[in-house]
Protein backbone atom coordinates (compact mmCIF):
# COMPACT_ATOMS: atom_id res chain seq x y z
CA UNK A 1 0.00 0.00 0.00
CA UNK A 2 2.76 2.16 0.83
CA UNK A 3 4.43 2.38 -2.07
CA UNK A 4 1.12 3.50 -4.08
CA UNK A 5 1.21 7.31 -2.37
CA UNK A 6 0.91 9.90 -4.48
CA UNK A 7 3.70 12.34 -5.32
CA UNK A 8 4.44 15.41 -3.75
CA UNK A 9 4.75 17.25 -6.47
CA UNK A 10 4.34 15.93 -9.68
CA UNK A 11 6.83 15.63 -12.33
CA UNK A 12 9.46 17.63 -9.85
CA UNK A 13 12.38 16.01 -10.57
CA UNK A 14 11.70 15.77 -14.68
CA UNK A 15 11.33 19.66 -14.23
CA UNK A 16 14.68 20.66 -12.41
CA UNK A 17 16.63 18.51 -14.58
CA UNK A 18 14.92 19.76 -18.12
CA UNK A 19 16.05 23.09 -16.07
CA UNK A 20 19.33 21.41 -15.43
CA UNK A 21 20.55 20.51 -18.72
CA UNK A 22 18.73 23.19 -20.73
CA UNK A 23 20.31 26.26 -18.75
CA UNK A 24 22.84 28.08 -20.41
CA UNK A 25 25.63 30.97 -19.43
CA UNK A 26 23.43 33.06 -21.04
CA UNK A 27 20.47 32.15 -19.52
CA UNK A 28 21.37 33.52 -16.06
CA UNK A 29 21.21 37.27 -14.71
CA UNK A 30 24.37 39.31 -14.91
CA UNK A 31 24.58 39.71 -11.23
CA UNK A 32 23.84 36.13 -10.21
CA UNK A 33 26.83 35.43 -12.05
CA UNK A 34 28.95 37.69 -10.37
CA UNK A 35 27.43 36.46 -6.89
CA UNK A 36 28.30 32.58 -8.34
CA UNK A 37 32.07 34.04 -8.84
CA UNK A 38 32.85 35.35 -5.59
CA UNK A 39 31.45 32.11 -3.53
CA UNK A 40 34.51 30.33 -7.06
CA UNK A 41 36.98 32.62 -5.04
CA UNK A 42 35.82 31.65 -1.61
CA UNK A 43 35.51 27.90 -2.72
CA UNK A 44 38.97 27.84 -3.99
CA UNK A 45 40.40 29.16 -0.75
CA UNK A 46 38.48 27.51 2.05
CA UNK A 47 39.74 24.24 0.10
CA UNK A 48 43.01 25.41 -0.62
CA UNK A 49 43.69 26.11 3.46
CA UNK A 50 41.69 22.62 3.91
CA UNK A 51 44.35 20.38 1.93
CA UNK A 52 46.52 21.27 4.46
CA UNK A 53 44.40 20.02 7.88
CA UNK A 54 45.26 16.41 8.69
CA UNK A 55 42.04 15.19 8.30
CA UNK A 56 41.77 16.06 4.96
CA UNK A 57 45.00 14.62 4.61
CA UNK A 58 44.18 11.07 6.39
CA UNK A 59 41.33 11.26 3.17
CA UNK A 60 44.17 12.36 0.45
CA UNK A 61 46.82 9.26 2.10
CA UNK A 62 43.83 6.64 1.18
CA UNK A 63 43.04 7.59 -1.93
CA UNK A 64 46.58 7.97 -3.33
CA UNK A 65 47.17 4.77 -2.08
CA UNK A 66 44.40 3.63 -3.72
CA UNK A 67 45.58 4.94 -6.99
CA UNK A 68 43.45 5.51 -9.98
CA UNK A 69 43.58 6.99 -13.82
CA UNK A 70 45.41 10.33 -13.39
CA UNK A 71 42.78 12.41 -14.61
CA UNK A 72 42.20 15.27 -12.30
CA UNK A 73 44.35 16.64 -9.51
CA UNK A 74 43.89 16.46 -5.47
CA UNK A 75 44.58 19.68 -4.55
CA UNK A 76 47.87 20.63 -3.14
CA UNK A 77 49.85 17.17 -3.74
CA UNK A 78 50.88 17.24 -7.28
CA UNK A 79 49.65 13.45 -7.70
CA UNK A 80 46.35 13.14 -10.21
CA UNK A 81 43.72 10.44 -9.42
CA UNK A 82 40.45 9.86 -10.87
CA UNK A 83 36.98 11.52 -11.14
CA UNK A 84 35.24 10.40 -8.34
CA UNK A 85 38.33 10.43 -5.66
CA UNK A 86 39.68 13.47 -6.70
CA UNK A 87 36.59 15.47 -5.61
CA UNK A 88 36.23 13.42 -2.33
CA UNK A 89 39.31 14.50 -1.25
CA UNK A 90 38.84 17.98 -2.76
CA UNK A 91 35.58 18.93 -1.31
CA UNK A 92 36.33 17.28 1.96
CA UNK A 93 39.15 19.99 2.09
CA UNK A 94 36.19 22.14 1.31
CA UNK A 95 34.35 21.41 4.40
CA UNK A 96 37.41 20.86 6.36
CA UNK A 97 37.50 24.13 8.46
CA UNK A 98 33.67 25.66 8.77
CA UNK A 99 34.96 28.12 6.79
CA UNK A 100 32.46 27.25 2.98
CA UNK A 101 30.30 29.57 1.90
CA UNK A 102 26.12 29.13 3.65
CA UNK A 103 22.54 29.32 1.68
CA UNK A 104 20.44 29.63 4.81
CA UNK A 105 17.16 27.81 4.05
CA UNK A 106 18.64 24.33 2.47
CA UNK A 107 21.54 24.63 5.28
CA UNK A 108 24.02 23.82 2.07
CA UNK A 109 27.71 25.06 1.51
CA UNK A 110 27.79 24.76 -2.21
CA UNK A 111 30.81 26.30 -2.78
CA UNK A 112 32.66 22.91 -1.50
CA UNK A 113 31.03 20.88 -3.60
CA UNK A 114 30.28 22.59 -6.61
CA UNK A 115 33.81 24.07 -7.28
CA UNK A 116 35.89 21.15 -6.59
CA UNK A 117 33.40 18.87 -9.20
CA UNK A 118 33.38 21.34 -12.00
CA UNK A 119 37.44 21.79 -11.94
CA UNK A 120 37.90 18.24 -11.70
CA UNK A 121 36.08 18.00 -14.76
CA UNK A 122 37.58 21.20 -16.45
CA UNK A 123 40.88 19.49 -16.25
CA UNK A 124 39.78 16.65 -17.72
CA UNK A 125 38.33 18.04 -20.47
CA UNK A 126 40.57 21.43 -21.37
CA UNK A 127 37.89 22.10 -24.29
CA UNK A 128 35.23 23.23 -21.34
CA UNK A 129 35.48 26.65 -20.88
CA UNK A 130 35.16 29.36 -18.21
CA UNK A 131 31.44 29.90 -19.08
CA UNK A 132 30.78 26.64 -19.00
CA UNK A 133 32.28 26.06 -15.92
CA UNK A 134 30.91 29.20 -14.03
CA UNK A 135 27.41 28.10 -15.48
CA UNK A 136 27.59 24.72 -14.11
CA UNK A 137 28.75 25.66 -10.72
CA UNK A 138 25.64 28.08 -10.89
CA UNK A 139 22.39 25.44 -11.62
CA UNK A 140 24.55 22.91 -9.54
CA UNK A 141 23.98 24.86 -6.44
CA UNK A 142 20.78 26.14 -7.53
CA UNK A 143 19.40 22.73 -7.69
CA UNK A 144 20.69 21.35 -4.93
CA UNK A 145 19.28 24.35 -2.59
CA UNK A 146 16.05 23.96 -3.72
CA UNK A 147 15.64 20.34 -2.67
CA UNK A 148 17.33 21.84 0.59
CA UNK A 149 14.88 24.09 0.23
CA UNK A 150 12.14 21.65 0.30
CA UNK A 151 13.57 19.12 2.65
CA UNK A 152 13.06 22.32 5.26
CA UNK A 153 14.78 22.15 8.84
CA UNK A 154 12.82 18.97 9.08
CA UNK A 155 16.07 17.02 7.25
CA UNK A 156 18.10 18.40 10.14
CA UNK A 157 15.86 18.05 13.22
CA UNK A 158 15.96 14.48 11.59
CA UNK A 159 19.05 13.77 12.16
CA UNK A 160 20.45 14.64 9.06
CA UNK A 161 23.68 16.22 7.54
CA UNK A 162 22.39 18.44 4.66
CA UNK A 163 25.47 18.49 3.20
CA UNK A 164 26.26 15.10 2.65
CA UNK A 165 22.30 14.49 1.55
CA UNK A 166 21.05 17.14 -0.30
CA UNK A 167 24.59 18.07 -1.27
CA UNK A 168 25.14 15.07 -3.50
CA UNK A 169 22.45 16.83 -5.86
CA UNK A 170 24.45 20.26 -6.07
CA UNK A 171 27.65 17.85 -7.47
CA UNK A 172 25.34 15.68 -9.67
CA UNK A 173 23.91 18.61 -11.23
CA UNK A 174 27.06 20.56 -11.63
CA UNK A 175 28.95 17.61 -13.06
CA UNK A 176 26.14 16.55 -15.25
CA UNK A 177 25.87 20.50 -16.82
CA UNK A 178 29.23 20.01 -17.29
CA UNK A 179 28.99 16.41 -19.11
CA UNK A 180 26.42 17.65 -21.00
CA UNK A 181 23.75 15.50 -20.19
CA UNK A 182 19.92 16.09 -21.90
CA UNK A 183 17.68 16.32 -20.08
CA UNK A 184 16.53 12.62 -19.50
CA UNK A 185 20.15 11.55 -18.63
CA UNK A 186 20.11 14.72 -16.14
CA UNK A 187 16.72 13.00 -14.44
CA UNK A 188 18.70 9.71 -13.92
CA UNK A 189 21.30 11.73 -12.28
CA UNK A 190 19.60 13.76 -10.03
CA UNK A 191 17.67 9.82 -9.38
CA UNK A 192 21.32 8.16 -8.62
CA UNK A 193 22.66 11.03 -6.37
CA UNK A 194 19.72 10.91 -3.62
CA UNK A 195 20.13 7.50 -3.11
CA UNK A 196 23.82 7.57 -2.83
CA UNK A 197 23.84 11.04 -0.56
CA UNK A 198 24.67 10.19 3.01
CA UNK A 199 25.82 12.38 6.66
CA UNK A 200 24.42 11.84 10.18
CA UNK A 201 24.42 15.25 12.56
CA UNK A 202 25.92 13.72 15.78
CA UNK A 203 28.94 14.26 13.72
CA UNK A 204 29.21 17.43 15.07
CA UNK A 205 30.02 16.65 18.34
CA UNK A 206 33.34 15.93 17.95
CA UNK A 207 34.66 13.66 14.68
CA UNK A 208 36.54 13.92 11.57
CA UNK A 209 33.66 12.21 9.48
CA UNK A 210 31.53 15.27 9.52
CA UNK A 211 34.21 16.83 7.11
CA UNK A 212 33.98 13.78 4.63
CA UNK A 213 30.42 14.20 4.28
CA UNK A 214 30.96 17.40 2.00
CA UNK A 215 33.75 14.74 0.38
CA UNK A 216 31.62 11.90 -0.07
CA UNK A 217 28.63 13.86 -1.23
CA UNK A 218 30.44 15.29 -4.53
CA UNK A 219 32.04 12.07 -4.84
CA UNK A 220 28.40 10.55 -4.87
CA UNK A 221 27.22 13.54 -7.46
CA UNK A 222 30.26 13.12 -9.97
CA UNK A 223 29.87 9.04 -9.73
CA UNK A 224 25.77 9.46 -10.38
CA UNK A 225 26.54 11.79 -13.50
CA UNK A 226 29.26 9.78 -15.34
CA UNK A 227 26.44 6.69 -14.51
CA UNK A 228 23.89 8.54 -16.34
CA UNK A 229 26.02 9.62 -19.19
CA UNK A 230 26.75 6.21 -19.71
CA UNK A 231 22.64 5.10 -19.72
CA UNK A 232 22.41 4.09 -16.02
CA UNK A 233 19.35 4.92 -14.84
CA UNK A 234 18.20 6.23 -11.15
CA UNK A 235 14.96 7.03 -9.55
CA UNK A 236 12.90 9.12 -11.83
CA UNK A 237 11.16 10.82 -9.53
CA UNK A 238 13.38 10.81 -6.61
CA UNK A 239 12.50 14.10 -5.61
CA UNK A 240 9.00 13.98 -5.33
CA UNK A 241 7.87 10.36 -4.76
CA UNK A 242 5.46 10.05 -2.20
CA UNK A 243 7.32 6.50 -0.72
CA UNK A 244 10.84 6.00 -0.79
CA UNK A 245 12.02 9.41 -1.86
CA UNK A 246 14.05 11.59 -0.92
CA UNK A 247 12.09 13.76 0.64
CA UNK A 248 9.26 11.72 2.39
CA UNK A 249 11.71 9.41 3.63
CA UNK A 250 14.31 11.70 5.17
CA UNK A 251 12.59 15.04 5.62
CA UNK A 252 8.99 13.40 6.79
CA UNK A 253 7.73 16.73 6.42
CA UNK A 254 9.17 18.42 3.46
CA UNK A 255 7.49 21.46 1.49
CA UNK A 256 7.49 20.92 -2.09
CA UNK A 257 5.98 23.66 -3.36
CA UNK A 258 10.02 24.91 -2.79
CA UNK A 259 11.57 22.77 -5.26
CA UNK A 260 9.97 25.02 -8.41
CA UNK A 261 8.89 28.66 -6.82
CA UNK A 262 10.23 30.44 -9.28
CA UNK A 263 13.13 28.61 -10.40
CA UNK A 264 14.59 30.46 -13.76
CA UNK A 265 13.69 33.77 -12.21
CA UNK A 266 14.09 33.92 -9.10
CA UNK A 267 17.32 32.58 -8.58
CA UNK A 268 17.93 30.63 -5.09
CA UNK A 269 22.03 30.96 -5.48
CA UNK A 270 21.82 34.07 -5.39
CA UNK A 271 20.69 33.70 -1.82
CA UNK A 272 24.26 31.99 -0.58
CA UNK A 273 26.11 34.17 1.95
CA UNK A 274 29.70 34.13 3.57
CA UNK A 275 31.09 32.66 6.48
CA UNK A 276 33.23 35.50 8.07
CA UNK A 277 33.99 33.34 11.38
CA UNK A 278 35.70 30.01 11.31
CA UNK A 279 32.85 27.86 13.17
CA UNK A 280 29.09 26.45 13.03
CA UNK A 281 27.16 29.37 11.16
CA UNK A 282 24.28 29.13 13.77
CA UNK A 283 26.43 30.60 16.42
CA UNK A 284 27.96 33.80 13.81
CA UNK A 285 24.85 36.27 15.34
CA UNK A 286 25.41 35.46 18.80
CA UNK A 287 29.27 35.94 18.20
CA UNK A 288 28.19 39.60 16.43
CA UNK A 289 25.70 40.53 19.54
CA UNK A 290 28.54 39.63 21.86
CA UNK A 291 31.27 41.59 20.00
CA UNK A 292 29.44 44.41 19.44
CA UNK A 293 28.47 44.66 23.57
CA UNK A 294 32.63 44.42 24.49
CA UNK A 295 33.41 46.82 22.07
CA UNK A 296 30.91 49.77 22.45
CA UNK A 297 31.17 48.71 26.12
CA UNK A 298 34.99 48.61 27.12
CA UNK A 299 34.88 44.99 28.69
CA UNK A 300 37.37 43.14 29.82
CA UNK A 301 37.30 39.69 30.94
CA UNK A 302 37.16 40.47 34.41
CA UNK A 303 34.20 42.76 33.87
CA UNK A 304 31.73 39.74 32.83
CA UNK A 305 29.96 38.02 35.49
CA UNK A 306 27.99 36.46 32.73
CA UNK A 307 26.39 35.83 29.31
CA UNK A 308 22.82 35.04 29.04
CA UNK A 309 22.30 34.29 24.93
CA UNK A 310 18.40 33.47 23.70
CA UNK A 311 17.99 31.87 20.40
CA UNK A 312 15.53 29.57 17.91
CA UNK A 313 15.23 25.81 18.79
CA UNK A 314 17.35 24.56 15.69
CA UNK A 315 20.48 27.17 17.02
CA UNK A 316 19.88 25.49 20.13
CA UNK A 317 20.01 22.06 19.28
CA UNK A 318 22.86 22.14 17.13
CA UNK A 319 25.18 24.23 19.04
CA UNK A 320 24.58 24.20 22.68
CA UNK A 321 25.08 21.18 24.12
CA UNK A 322 27.54 20.68 27.11
CA UNK A 323 31.11 21.14 25.49
CA UNK A 324 33.88 18.45 26.36
CA UNK A 325 37.53 19.02 24.28
CA UNK A 326 36.37 16.50 21.68
CA UNK A 327 38.38 17.43 18.79
CA UNK A 328 38.75 21.23 16.41
CA UNK A 329 35.40 19.96 15.07
CA UNK A 330 33.21 19.67 18.54
CA UNK A 331 34.59 23.04 19.11
CA UNK A 332 33.39 24.81 16.13
CA UNK A 333 30.35 23.32 16.64
CA UNK A 334 29.81 24.85 19.93
CA UNK A 335 28.03 27.63 21.23
CA UNK A 336 30.02 28.04 24.79
CA UNK A 337 33.46 27.81 23.64
CA UNK A 338 32.76 30.67 20.61
CA UNK A 339 31.43 32.63 23.01
CA UNK A 340 33.73 31.91 25.75
CA UNK A 341 36.82 32.47 23.11
CA UNK A 342 35.16 35.81 22.47
CA UNK A 343 34.54 37.11 25.46
CA UNK A 344 38.06 36.12 26.82
CA UNK A 345 39.76 37.67 23.11
CA UNK A 346 37.30 39.99 21.92
CA UNK A 347 37.89 38.21 18.64
CA UNK A 348 37.38 34.22 17.09
CA UNK A 349 40.08 33.44 14.64
CA UNK A 350 41.26 30.03 12.69
CA UNK A 351 44.00 29.86 15.65
CA UNK A 352 40.94 29.56 18.20
CA UNK A 353 40.54 26.14 16.67
CA UNK A 354 43.91 23.78 16.65
CA UNK A 355 44.20 20.68 18.91
CA UNK A 356 46.04 23.01 21.04
CA UNK A 357 43.69 25.22 21.86
CA UNK A 358 40.46 23.56 22.25
CA UNK A 359 41.05 22.82 25.64
CA UNK A 360 42.45 25.73 26.85
CA UNK A 361 41.98 25.71 30.50
CA UNK A 362 40.98 29.83 30.79
CA UNK A 363 38.07 29.31 27.90
CA UNK A 364 36.99 25.67 29.82
CA UNK A 365 36.54 27.98 33.40
CA UNK A 366 34.64 30.50 31.25
CA UNK A 367 31.89 28.90 29.98
CA UNK A 368 30.41 27.93 33.13
CA UNK A 369 29.29 31.80 33.03
CA UNK A 370 27.20 31.10 29.40
CA UNK A 371 23.60 30.46 29.53
CA UNK A 372 21.95 29.46 26.47
CA UNK A 373 18.19 29.16 26.08
CA UNK A 374 15.41 28.58 23.42
CA UNK A 375 13.55 32.68 23.11
CA UNK A 376 10.45 32.08 22.39
CA UNK A 377 9.86 35.34 20.65
CA UNK A 378 12.95 34.96 18.39
CA UNK A 379 11.17 30.90 17.72
CA UNK A 380 8.00 32.47 16.48
CA UNK A 381 9.69 34.25 13.86
CA UNK A 382 10.20 31.13 11.79
CA UNK A 383 12.86 29.34 9.62
CA UNK A 384 14.19 32.63 8.34
CA UNK A 385 15.51 34.00 11.89
CA UNK A 386 16.69 30.61 12.65
CA UNK A 387 20.39 31.98 13.25
CA UNK A 388 19.25 35.08 15.30
CA UNK A 389 20.18 35.69 18.58
CA UNK A 390 19.31 38.28 21.67
CA UNK A 391 22.39 38.38 24.15
CA UNK A 392 22.54 40.25 27.65
CA UNK A 393 25.89 40.74 28.63
CA UNK A 394 26.22 40.81 32.66
CA UNK A 395 28.92 42.95 34.13
CA UNK A 396 29.79 42.52 37.98
CA UNK A 397 29.21 45.60 39.08
CA UNK A 398 25.38 45.07 38.16
CA UNK A 399 25.12 46.62 35.00
CA UNK A 400 23.42 44.53 31.60
CA UNK A 401 24.09 45.29 28.18
CA UNK A 402 21.86 43.67 25.47
CA UNK A 403 22.05 43.00 22.04
CA UNK A 404 19.97 41.77 19.04
CA UNK A 405 21.50 40.34 15.92
CA UNK A 406 18.70 39.22 13.42
CA UNK A 407 20.98 38.59 10.61
CA UNK A 408 24.88 37.55 10.70
CA UNK A 409 26.99 39.43 9.14
CA UNK A 410 27.94 37.63 6.00
CA UNK A 411 24.30 36.50 5.55
CA UNK A 412 22.19 38.14 2.03
CA UNK A 413 20.15 40.35 4.65
CA UNK A 414 23.32 41.76 6.04
CA UNK A 415 25.78 41.51 3.63
CA UNK A 416 29.80 42.01 3.41
CA UNK A 417 31.82 43.93 0.81
CA UNK A 418 33.30 41.73 -1.75
CA UNK A 419 36.66 43.45 -0.85
CA UNK A 420 36.13 41.21 2.55
CA UNK A 421 35.44 38.24 0.68
CA UNK A 422 38.90 38.84 -1.17
CA UNK A 423 40.57 39.10 2.55
CA UNK A 424 39.34 36.36 3.52
CA UNK A 425 40.76 34.56 0.55
CA UNK A 426 44.11 35.88 1.24
CA UNK A 427 44.21 35.10 4.81
CA UNK A 428 43.12 31.57 3.82
CA UNK A 429 45.96 31.27 1.53
CA UNK A 430 48.81 32.97 3.64
CA UNK A 431 51.74 30.77 4.22
CA UNK A 432 50.65 28.24 1.42
CA UNK A 433 50.85 30.72 -1.72
CA UNK A 434 53.03 33.64 -2.03
CA UNK A 435 51.41 36.92 -2.32
CA UNK A 436 52.05 37.23 -6.12
CA UNK A 437 50.59 33.62 -7.14
CA UNK A 438 47.44 34.72 -4.14
CA UNK A 439 46.82 37.61 -5.95
CA UNK A 440 46.94 35.86 -9.60
CA UNK A 441 44.47 33.36 -8.32
CA UNK A 442 42.40 35.46 -7.08
CA UNK A 443 42.11 37.55 -10.67
CA UNK A 444 41.60 34.24 -12.74
CA UNK A 445 38.73 33.29 -10.36
CA UNK A 446 36.98 36.73 -10.12
CA UNK A 447 37.24 36.45 -14.38
CA UNK A 448 36.56 33.05 -15.04
CA UNK A 449 34.01 33.12 -17.26
CA UNK A 450 36.40 35.04 -19.75
CA UNK A 451 38.76 32.47 -19.54
CA UNK A 452 39.43 29.97 -22.46
CA UNK A 453 39.56 27.02 -20.22
CA UNK A 454 40.25 26.61 -15.82
CA UNK A 455 44.23 25.29 -16.93
CA UNK A 456 45.97 28.27 -15.07
CA UNK A 457 43.93 27.91 -11.82
CA UNK A 458 44.66 24.45 -11.86
CA UNK A 459 48.80 24.78 -12.34
CA UNK A 460 47.82 26.69 -9.22
CA UNK A 461 46.21 24.83 -7.05
CA UNK A 462 47.49 21.09 -7.77
CA UNK A 463 51.09 21.04 -6.75
CA UNK A 464 51.87 20.53 -3.70
CA UNK A 465 52.75 23.30 -1.22
CA UNK A 466 55.67 23.86 1.23
CA UNK A 467 52.42 24.81 3.32
CA UNK A 468 51.35 21.62 3.58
Amino acid sequence: MTASLPPLLPHATRDLARFAAGTRFTDIPASVIDRVKLSILDGLGVCLHGSTLPWTQKVRDVVLEDGGKPLASVWNSGAKVGLANAVLVNSTAGHAFEMDDIHKESILHPNSLSVPTALALAEADPTLSGRDIVAAIAVGAEIGVRIGNAATMALFLNGFHPQGTSGAFVAAVTAGHLLKLSPEQMQHAIGIAGSLGAGLMAAQEGAMVKRLHAGRAAQGGMTAALLAKKGFTGISDVVEAGYGGFLSTIARTPNPARLLDGLGTDWEVARVGFKMYPNVTSIHAALDATRAVLAEEHLAPGDIAGIEIGCGHMTFVHTAWDYRPAGVTAAQMNMFYGIAVMALRGGVSARDYSEATVADPEVLSFIPRIKVFVDDALEAMGPAFRHAARVTVRAVDGRAFAREVLNRRGSPENPVAREDVERKFVANLAGLLGPEEIAHLKSLALRLDALENADDILKIVGPARSGA
